[in-house]
């Protein structure tokens, strides 16, 4: 059945920029009352006055979601409204380096960022839909979790990670028909993320095309609100991705790996930064990062067919070599 948003309380982590305002605002387009998380609470209150720009009701709360604490104080003042009914679990971060060469407390923030601060939302909201006996929990998990993606080791992790937690956290509720885990599976998006995060490279950071508008993935963030269903995949590149990486793990892995080091070959240095990880960042709270550039976007095209190409004739390799050794 489609639900009707209007009135319903949203809360969105990680709202202050990207994909987490890009949805505060689509749902507060719709008439949902919004409850916004971030570290930064000056960022935060100016996308609350864009969502009441658009006549809904809005509410910041800084907020720390690896701080079981704070995660607790935002259900307390989300309840104010009288209840949950949706909760967009957004927050993300990632170090990008070899991975002896990035700093162990990163890799722990990274952790604690992309999956345990998901585990401590899920934990303090799941109690109020059984009480309610409805609710929707969305989780915010990329093509990462379908792949691995090498110089990003926690980021895997975590990605993974995520998406056995949701899977098994799925499996324990399935009984219950009005409660329901979704996630989302966009492919690369252009959002300040990239910019924002931990570089310990030496190279300046960017993400190949295709990359989507991040507007895109908030509109679906809420259909899927209307519609729950249990994985939603955005973008061509993640069901490729999660296609090629089931049918041959190492040729995919050994692929990207390859790629990455093409780039950094080549790409501008930069300095060395642990960006985001253990402060708000101090610049863009914007939805956009800057990156869908003319060339990028007239590069779509064939970067897609030749992506898809390379992926063919990796499988056809596979399954000729594995006949030979038959």
């Amino acid at each position: 059945m489609k639900r009707d948003l209007r009135g319903r309380t949203v809360v969105v982590t990680g709202a202050s920029s990207g994909i987490g305002r890009a949805t505060a605002e689509a749902f507060a387009r719709q008439g949902a009352t919004v409850v916004l998380a971030a570290r930064d609470m000056d960022k935060l209150e100016e996308v609350a006055r864009k969502c009441r720009a658009y006549g809904a009701r809005a509410l910041a709360v800084e907020t720390d979601v690896t701080c079981e604490h704070d995660v607790t104080a935002l259900v307390d003042r989300a309840m104010s409204f009288g209840g949950i009914d949706i909760w967009v679990s957004n927050v993300g971060a990632g170090a990008v380096g070899a991975y002896q060469e990035v700093p162990l407390k990163a890799h722990e923030q990274v952790i604690r960022t992309n999956l345990v601060s998901h585990m401590i939302e899920a934990h303090k909201v799941i109690p109020v839909f059984l009480q309610q006996g409805s609710g929707i929990f969305v989780n915010m998990i990329s093509l990462g979790g379908f792949a691995a993606a090498p110089y990003a080791a926690a980021y895997s992790a975590s990605k993974f990670g995520l998406r056995g937690f949701s899977e098994a956290l799925r499996g324990e509720l399935a009984c219950q028909r009005h409660i329901h885990i979704c996630d989302i599976y966009p492919s690369f998006v252009d959002t300040p993320g990239i910019a924002h995060g931990a570089n310990y490279t030496g190279r300046k950071l960017t993400a190949p095309p295709p990359l989507l508008n991040a507007r895109k993935v908030a509109d679906t963030i809420v259909r899927v609100a209307r519609h729950p269903r249990p994985t939603t995949m955005i973008g061509l590149p993640t069901s490729l991705v999660r296609i090629a990486h089931a049918m041959s793990p190492e040729v995919s892995t050994r692929f990207m790996a390859g790629f990455m080091n093409a780039y950094f070959r080549r790409a501008p240095r930069a300095g060395k930064s642990a960006g985001n990880l253990f402060a708000p960042p101090m610049d863009s709270t914007g939805i956009d990062g800057g990156l869908r550039s003319r060339g990028q976007r007239a590069t779509v095209a064939s970067f897609a067919v030749g992506a898809a190409a390379i992926g063919l004739m990796a499988l056809a390799w596979q399954a000729h070599y594995r006949g030979k050794r038959r």
